[in-house]
């Protein structure tokens, strides 16, 4: 791993970086374009020095870390992001990692930044947007790398090219505590007898706001027995989630009706069979309930299979680094 503030040579895969990398080595002579920076400074320095000196060299991308004290936001900002870009990772790492929950301090924040043309690697502004991100917690690191599209839009994905940018939400609520967990044998509070328990409790104050965590069409809105006030909703396929122990439901909310991902559908409560105000909420993966803590969750803007090829070499490169 480089020093804090170390130069480190990488490139993450954009479709705009390959005419420069071509360029780049047409000036020196290289038999091959590249998209890595560091591949193409390689080639100059086997030119003779009349050569290299015809091309001016690219800033090096520098790796930076902090240790999260009290949050995220904190962390991002000793590492000199701006609210913009720290706002856009946290929205990249919310399908991996509750901030809330998972996030303690002493876990690591590791980084790798393009340094603008001219700058010294102190200097990196506060705009630059990472080419990589790695969240160590504990003895688990979860890593993103930037894409940018032709319009030159950011994405983060993980290193196998797998889109971060959620079409789910994790999370449906905010929540206090997770007070039961999904098991398939668990000896209910309630009826005394051991069955499986479909999803997880959050708990949560009665009338905390409850919301769609992806799109979907309402397929159930009503009480059932032990769920109490319930909606259904089936989302894209093979996907449906339920909402139980609801208090009330939105206001126009009815069968057949379409929500988006984020929108209020009903408030916390304790109906049904409940020993006090949590949201029962459940995750159904082709009909088969699924835990959705755990669950994998689909995201959106998939790269295709040469883009990914590309990504991946470049992804293992800056991983290297991290």
């Amino acid at each position: 791993m480089c020093a804090l503030s170390s130069v480190c040579a990488a490139s993450i895969f954009s479709p705009n970086r390959a005419k420069h990398a071509a360029d780049q080595d047409d000036a020196t002579g290289a038999q091959s374009a590249s998209l890595n920076r560091e591949a193409a400074n390689t080639a100059l320095r086997a030119q003779p020095a009349s050569a290299a000196s015809a091309v001016e060299a690219a800033p090096q991308p520098v790796v930076k870390s902090a240790t999260v004290t009290s949050s995220f936001a904190e962390a991002a900002q000793r590492l000199g992001l701006d609210s913009r870009t720290t706002a856009l990772l946290a929205h990249a790492f919310s399908g991996q990692i509750d901030f809330r929950r998972d996030l303690k301090p002493g876990n690591t924040i590791s980084l790798i930044v393009d340094a603008p043309e001219g700058e010294q690697a102190a200097q990196v502004s506060s705009t630059a947007t990472p080419l990589a991100v790695r969240i160590a917690t504990g003895t688990t690191s979860h890593d993103l790398f930037l894409y940018r599209n032709l319009d030159g839009k950011p994405f983060y994905y993980t290193k196998d090219g797998a889109s971060t940018t959620p079409s789910f939400t994790r999370y449906p609520l905010a929540y206090e505590r997770v007070s039961s967990d999904f098991s398939l044998h668990r000896l209910d509070p309630v009826t005394h007898r051991w069955q499986s328990h479909d999803g997880v409790d959050l708990a949560a104050p009665a009338g905390t706001p409850v919301h769609a965590t992806a799109r979907g069409t309402v397929a159930f809105i009503g009480r059932q027995t032990g769920y109490g006030k319930v909606i259904v909703l089936r989302n894209p396929p093979p996907y449906q989630t339920v909402f139980a122990h609801l208090s009330r439901f939105a206001k126009g909310l009815h069968r057949g009706a379409q929500v988006h991902r984020g929108q209020v559908i009903g408030y916390v409560g304790s109906t049904g069979w409940a020993t006090g105000p949590h949201l029962h909420y459940e995750v159904h993966v082709a009909s088969v309930p699924k835990d959705p803590l755990t669950v994998a969750l689909p995201g959106n803007n998939p790269l295709d299979a040469t883009e990914r090829a590309q990504f991946a070499k470049e992804a293992d490169r800056l991983a290297a680094l991290l």
